[in-house]
């Protein structure tokens, strides 16, 4: 799966959407990114890196391992000067001491296997009183049911070792807390979120998105001919009618802080 990362044609894979309005009203509730200096780590096409700025954010500085990431990065923020993407990865993002008011790590540290590490190079990065959010799924959140709005549980449904895959990469909600605990941080919440990922026009263009694996690294996990039978069995649940079909996902999100 960390080659289709690095490869050029999946560069614009994860730059193809905009964060989504619950994602941006949780943040503007949460986070304190008025006329803040912000890093992304593992920020992928830059979605959110964009979406901090449209929220406030005076600055903003991506950062991923992936050289290819970083192209459909760049090419998703052309314009804006206040963004700028560098390569490096959450251990050791070669940023400086104290640089950001706000670190954000989202969809990340399920491809990780030190949290404490990574956590601990966020809070060399943030300022005293900076904020860290981290958001992604917990095997709790990936293994609810599949539904007409949370198309991702029948990945699991239908092939169970996708969950296995899944969860044996997922953090627990403790485990989480625990390792930012170790890395110094204080006042740690975390809290469930609904986000919608995308609204389908109808079944037909479902099927494209599910086919081209779209912003689905898990998929790449199955044979084109099983992601084939998948998508069948998911599109079957509407029909080929034309009614909008809003695809949901559950997240966890914890917030901490560095004390003053």
């Amino acid at each position: 799966m960390t080659d289709f990362f690095h490869d050029y044609k999946s560069r614009l894979t994860y730059a193809a959407r905009e964060a989504d309005a619950t994602w941006l009203e949780w943040a503007r509730r949460h986070v304190p990114l008025q006329g803040a200096k912000v890093v992304d780590i593992g920020c992928g096409g830059g979605i959110y890196t964009k979406a901090m700025l449209a929220l406030g954010a005076a600055e903003a500085t991506g950062v991923d391992f992936s050289a290819a990431m970083l192209d459909g990065a760049s090419q998703n923020a052309a314009g804006d000067s206040r963004a700028r993407f560098v390569q490096g990865d959450a251990y050791a993002t070669g940023l400086t001491d104290g640089c950001a008011e706000v670190v954000l790590e989202r969809a990340l540290i399920h491809h990780l296997s030190d949290l404490p590490a990574a956590f601990r190079e966020a809070y060399r990065l943030l300022a005293p009183g900076g904020m860290l959010v981290v958001q992604d799924r917990t095997p709790e959140d990936c293994l609810l049911p599949g539904s007409k709005t949370h198309l991702r549980g029948y990945f699991f449904e239908a092939f169970p070792r996708l969950a296995s895959i899944e969860t044996g990469r997922r953090p627990t909600a403790d485990s989480v807390v625990t390792a930012l605990r170790g890395a110094g941080f204080a006042d740690i919440r975390t809290e469930p979120l609904w986000e919608t990922r995308a609204v389908h026009a109808g079944a037909t263009e479902l099927e494209r998105d599910l086919l081209a694996r779209t912003g689905r690294s898990i998929l790449h996990e199955l044979s084109d001919e099983e992601l084939a039978r998948l998508t069948a069995f998911i599109v079957s649940t509407y029909g080929r009618d034309k009614a909008p079909i809003v695809e949901q996902d559950r997240w966890t999100v914890w917030t901490a802080r560095k004390p003053r």
